[in-house]
């Protein structure tokens, strides 16, 4: 993601999971309760009773569980498709004056979440398991000591297969949320600069970091939910692919299901997009600056 579409100096490929990994650190506890709202199928707890119960009954460094397989995620993950989507986009355009037309970034953007949700999705299984334990009977949980013994016990215990379990809606969520996370800001930026109102500033990132966060969740919920579900499942559990699931999920939820946990979703996603870009741009504005085109 570079801090002007038509910038010729490219950042380096791992600006993008370094940021992620920060605004990661900071809204931990957010996705932490978005996982057990979508894994749960009891009624009535909101968000924040959910944080409340999670802090109370488990203690306060739980709301951090699972925070090592959310930075090995967001060092596959999100340095892939941010790396891969400023690149494809560079070349898609390199001949091209001016914005980039918005087809070029939704194709950058969608490439960029096929091959980032593949390799994320390992690390990703690791972290739904370890976010989840807390609300497991003791004799249920897997009790993870980090990531790695995660994905070493998975291997191990339940066969390589399993660590990409749920691909297919772990990429698809990819592609979503690529294109209306990172496509959409481009897309934001490039409306607000071209209005009287905006300049290249920080005001401006904030306003359409914050603009694609909102448009990212309301997106993504619905795969984000099944994925989450059949990610938590253990081997032969109730869910037999995506389809099932989501037709398992309608019929004895109803469709709202398919948008459990929305409110934490964008209150995790709008922070983490926020501080993702924010961070981005300050970064890649240094960059720039000490490496001039």
């Amino acid at each position: 993601m570079s801090s002007s579409s038509t910038a010729k100096t490219t950042v380096p490929f791992w600006f993008g999971g370094f940021s992620a990994s920060v605004a990661t650190v900071c809204t931990h506890p957010l996705d932490l309760v978005k996982v057990r709202l979508q894994t749960t199928q009891t009624k009535g707890r909101g968000m924040v009773r959910t944080l409340f119960h999670v802090a109370r009954s488990e203690g306060l460094p739980a709301l951090f569980n699972g925070l090592s397989a959310s930075l090995l995620r967001q060092a596959t993950y999100s340095t892939v498709r941010f790396g891969t989507y400023d690149y494809i986009k560079h070349e898609l355009s390199k001949d091209h004056e001016g914005p980039v037309p918005l087809y070029k970034m939704l194709i950058a953007a969608s490439s960029a979440g096929l091959v980032g949700g593949a390799f994320g999705n390992p690390a990703d299984i690791v972290n739904v398991r370890m976010q989840n334990d807390g609300q497991l009977p003791l004799d249920k949980r897997r009790n993870y000591k980090h990531a790695l013994d995660g994905l070493l016990r998975i291997s191990r215990e339940e066969g390589v297969s399993t660590l990409f379990r749920g691909l297919g809606p772990n990429t698809n969520r990819a592609i979503l949320m690529t294109c209306s996370q990172l496509a959409s800001y481009d897309a934001f930026k490039q409306f607000l600069l071209s209005t009287p109102y905006f300049q290249e500033s920080t005001t401006t990132h904030f306003a359409a970091s914050l603009l694609a966060g909102v448009f990212a969740t309301t997106v993504c919920s619905p795969v984000d939910v099944i994925k989450t579900r059949i990610m938590n499942s253990s081997k032969g559990g109730k869910y037999k692919n995506a389809v099932d699931a989501l037709v398992q999920t309608v019929r004895h939820e109803g469709m709202r299901a398919l948008f459990k946990g929305w409110l934490p979703s964008f209150s995790r996603l709008g922070p983490h997009t926020i501080i993702t870009f924010m961070v981005l741009e300050k970064i890649s504005i240094y960059y720039r600056s000490r490496h001039p085109a």
